[in-house]
């Protein structure tokens, strides 16, 4: 399993569009995940992106660790927030119960469907017992390229509760609702908070 090349080829070359909005609001979905954990609690941030999520992480008191799997993205997330954000591919997580929550917000839809089990067993690892994980997909019925040239996975939301599950997570919460992406193209995604059962 290796990140899709086109994919990351996209991200590198338009890094610094993603950072013109200096406005640009935290995800939707954040704060209320947030409200789930200790404030200081260990966070793994994937796909971060130009940052605007991860400096909000870091505003509400949580010790955050920010990657993503591109250098541009990376290098654009550190000059803008000084988050101290790194290069990681989802396929390099390798973790123990490290971490009290994983957000991945709009970046795991870029996995491959076949390699999405493996990246979801990580992450399951990397989270202490207890912990919580955030995702959220574009939805649709076959996996290819948006018209940006970038490999997403669009999965079923009976198809994702599956792999979660078989990945030996709990679901806590989902919301089906509709959204565009930077391609322009307008679907229903769908967004899961998890749980790593307890012992």
């Amino acid at each position: 399993m290796s990140a899709d090349p086109a994919t990351i080829a996209y991200y590198e070359a338009n890094a610094p569009h993603y950072t013109l909005s200096f406005e640009q609001a935290p995800s939707r979905h954040l704060d209320g995940f947030l409200d789930r954990l200790d404030t200081g609690a260990r966070i793994l941030e994937l796909g971060c992106g130009a940052g605007r999520d991860s400096a909000r992480i870091i505003e509400r008191g949580f010790d955050l660790d920010a990657t993503d799997g591109t250098p541009a993205m990376v290098r654009k997330a550190n000059e803008r927030f000084g988050i101290g954000a790194r290069v990681m591919r989802f396929d390099e997580l390798c973790a123990e119960e490290a971490y009290a929550a994983v957000w991945a917000h709009a970046c795991l839809l870029h996995v491959a469907r076949a390699d999405l089990p493996q990246v979801l067993s990580a992450i399951h690892a990397a989270l202490r017992p207890g912990g919580w994980h955030f995702a959220n997909y574009k939805l649709g019925s076959g996996e290819g390229r948006d018209p940006l040239g970038r490999l997403t996975n669009l999965p079923g939301e009976g198809w994702l509760e599956q792999v979660y599950r078989a990945a030996g997570f709990e679901i806590a919460a989902s919301e089906r609702y509709p959204g565009r992406g930077a391609d322009g193209v307008q679907r229903d995604w769908y967004a899961l908070t998890l749980r790593r059962p307890p012992r």
